[in-house]
C-alpha cells in the first residue's frame, strides 16, 4: 500500500465500500478503468495513461481547494478499486439555476457494475454534502441515453429538472445534450 496523496479527506463507510482518499497505487487501476472503452461510452471515450493521471491530479487539487472532490472507491471485504465518486464544484458557467454549484458523479469499473456499489457510495457522498458541508443542493447530470447513472440518481431521490447543451463539449458532440437532475436538503 503507498502513502496517501490526499491527506485529511475524510473517509467515508458504507456496509460494503470504503470511500477514502486517493494512494499513488490507485493510478494504474483507475488509468486501467479509464482506457476501457465502454466504462468512457459517456465520458468523451478512452483515456490514455497520461490523461488518467492528469485527471486524477485535478481532482487532487479539487480537494485542496474545494473541502469535496471524488473518494477513490474501494471494496471494504478485499481493498480492491471500485472507482471513483464523489462531490465537485462545477467549472463551467451553468446554463441553469444551481445554488451551490455542487455535482455527484461517478466512474465504476465495469467489472463491479450493477452490484449497486455507485448508488451506495452515492448516498455516503450525499449525507456528506448535506451533513457536514452542509449545502443546500446537489446536481448531477448526464448524457440522455445513459440509463444506468440516470437509474442511480432517481435511486438517490434526484429529480428531472431539465435538459442543457454541456458548454465545455464542442457543438458538433453527439455527448453536447445533457439531463439534468437535482436533490435539495430536506
Amino acid at each position: 500500500m503507498s502513502a496517501s496523496l490526499t491527506p485529511g479527506i475524510p473517509e467515508l463507510l458504507t456496509p460494503r465500500l470504503r470511500l477514502r482518499g486517493w494512494r499513488e497505487d490507485d493510478r494504474a487501476p483507475f488509468a486501467a478503468q479509464n482506457a476501457d472503452a465502454e466504462t468512457m461510452r459517456y465520458l468523451g471515450g478512452p483515456m490514455t495513461r497520461e490523461a488518467s493521471d492528469a485527471y486524477l491530479d485535478r481532482t487532487l487539487r479539487h480537494w485542496a481547494e474545494d473541502r469535496c472532490g471524488k473518494w477513490a472507491v474501494e471494496l471494504t471485504e478485499s481493498g480492491a478499486f471500485v472507482g471513483a465518486l464523489g462531490l465537485q464544484r462545477m467549472r463551467f458557467e451553468a446554463p441553469f439555476p444551481c445554488a451551490a454549484g455542487i455535482e455527484i458523479a461517478w466512474r465504476m469499473g465495469r467489472a463491479h457494475w450493477g452490484r449497486g456499489y455507485a448508488t451506495e457510495a452515492a448516498r455516503a457522498a450525499v449525507a456528506f454534502g448535506f451533513g457536514t458541508l452542509g449545502i443546500s443542493d446537489i446536481l448531477a447530470f448526464t448524457v440522455p441515453a445513459n440509463r444506468a447513472s440516470r437509474a442511480v440518481m432517481e435511486r438517490l431521490g434526484m429529480h428531472l429538472d431539465g435538459e442543457f447543451d454541456h458548454p465545455l463539449l464542442p457543438e458538433d458532440s453527439p455527448l453536447r445534450r445533457h439531463v439534468l437532475y437535482r436533490l435539495a436538503q430536506g
